[in-house]
């Protein structure tokens, strides 16, 4: 755990800290709003939940949309083969920098999870993926596009399967 929060500081940008840093500014602005609206309990409960939901949902939802939008990409699955002698499948695919600036560093994960005809076990089937394999790309200009391959080992699993492709830029 500690390893994964190491590596979360370590991937920050700039933007990231001014997000979290105004968050926690809104956070105090408005806890002092409800401090000095306390004769008025409605209003001042009402801006103390506003400031903690600012304070939890504030820094999450708005480092998920801003790495969206500035590390935007698209990922395309091109082909998949079964290895007939190895217990292995090899998955080509192409990813495309649409963001503004060039990327450093791309990892990109190839998952593979099982396939139901019931709905409902459908979806639960993304969350539990059967094997994930990642590579890291560097060095992607923007605008440009790169062809990869991703070798998806051991893999013993003998019925249909899904793959799904995602990668993730700095």
């Amino acid at each position: 755990m500690k390893e994964k929060i190491t590596a979360f500081i370590d991937t920050l940008i700039i933007y990231d800290y001014i997000l979290f840093g105004s968050s926690f500014v809104l956070f105090i602005i408005f806890i002092i709003i409800s401090i000095l609206a306390r004769k008025k309990l409605l209003l001042a409960v009402f801006f103390v939940l506003i400031s903690f939901g600012i304070l939890i949902l504030g820094p999450s939802i708005g480092y998920i949309k801003m790495h969206e939008y500035l590390f935007k990409n698209t990922t395309t699955l091109k082909s998949q083969k079964r290895l007939e002698y190895t217990n292995a499948i090899v998955v080509r695919g192409t990813l495309q920098n649409e963001s503004k600036k060039d990327f450093s560093s791309c990892s990109i994960t190839a998952s593979v999870h099982k396939v139901s005809k019931n709905p409902i076990k459908k979806h639960l089937y993304k969350f539990k993926t059967l094997k994930k394999m990642s590579i890291v790309v560097e060095d992607i200009a923007k605008g440009e596009s790169i062809d990869f391959k991703i070798l998806v080992e051991p893999f013993t699993y003998k019925k249909d399967y899904n793959i799904t492709l995602g990668a993730k830029c700095r």
